[in-house]
């Protein structure tokens, strides 16, 4: 039956799990969820989820908030068997908790470094292993990876980061070769220089910044609504021939 173009980016009743959902990027992806008739498990490391609620609740939506440290396994373990228990599936997985650490390579802190990498990289296939297990049984589902524009570069005294940027594009392309076939869509959405809490020093270097926007063929730094219609194409039925995908969502950045 051919869908129409309503219900080819439809993703009404889907149940979508977001990690770092609270701030940034990620409350700004788990809305626009909401928004497009999702129910919500958002996931993030402090223990007040009260604001993401109550803009859920503005939104007529329905959300089950999950606490827990990222950064520490046994802390991830059963994440997505509770998401199940609450919801009887899940068909979106959106992992996008991350975190900063700046500092010059030759005394990078490697405390830091662990916590970086674990987060970002041995999480992400954590919770995708979780959740493929689930989408499996249930014939299919999404998994979206937030990879950065540090997984094509080097960055400046950011190297726990710009590595596991650089592994997730190929944890993402590793998943898509073996769950294609399974009706398992694995992508990633690469942002450019948004306009977050993470890159708030940059954003207000009186030097550093207009440098950034200047290279930026948009001329402005993102929104981080700006994610939201990206993540929809890759959340829905209209990308489901699209596996092992890297969209950039930088404004031209990595145009020039």
């Amino acid at each position: 039956m051919k869908q129409s173009g309503k219900d080819r980016f439809g993703i009404e009743g889907k149940i979508a799990m977001v990690t770092g959902a609270r701030r940034g990027l990620g409350l700004a992806m788990a809305t626009g969820l909401v928004e497009s008739g999702a129910k919500l498990a958002a996931v993030a490391s402090s223990s007040d989820g009260s604001g993401l609620q109550r803009t859920v609740d503005g939104l007529g939506g329905e959300m089950l908030y999950l606490q827990a440290d990222l950064c520490d396994r046994a802390q991830r373990e059963g994440l997505v068997d509770r998401v199940v228990e609450r919801f009887g599936r899940l068909d979106i997985l959106v992992n996008c908790a991350g975190m900063q650490h700046r500092q010059p390579s030759m005394e990078f802190d490697l405390g830091q470094w662990d916590r970086i990498v674990s987060l970002m990289m041995t999480a992400v296939f954590e919770l995708s292993q979780q959740a493929a297990r689930v989408m499996e049984k249930q014939g299919g589902g999404k998994i979206v990876n937030l990879a950065s524009l540090a997984s094509f570069q080097g960055g400046w005294t950011i190297p726990a980061y710009a590595a596991a940027k650089h592994a997730v594009v190929g944890i993402t392309r590793a998943l898509a070769n073996e769950w294609a076939s399974k009706n398992i869509h694995v992508n990633a959405i690469a942002p450019g220089y948004f306009d977050t809490d993470m890159c708030a020093g940059i954003k207000n270097d009186p030097v550093r910044e207009p440098k950034i926007r200047e290279r930026i063929p948009a001329g402005r730094w993102g929104s981080p609504e700006d994610l939201v219609g990206p993540l929809l194409f890759l959340a829905s039925p209209a990308s489901d021939y699209v596996d092992g995908h890297v969209l950039v969502v930088d404004g031209g950045w990595m145009g020039r």
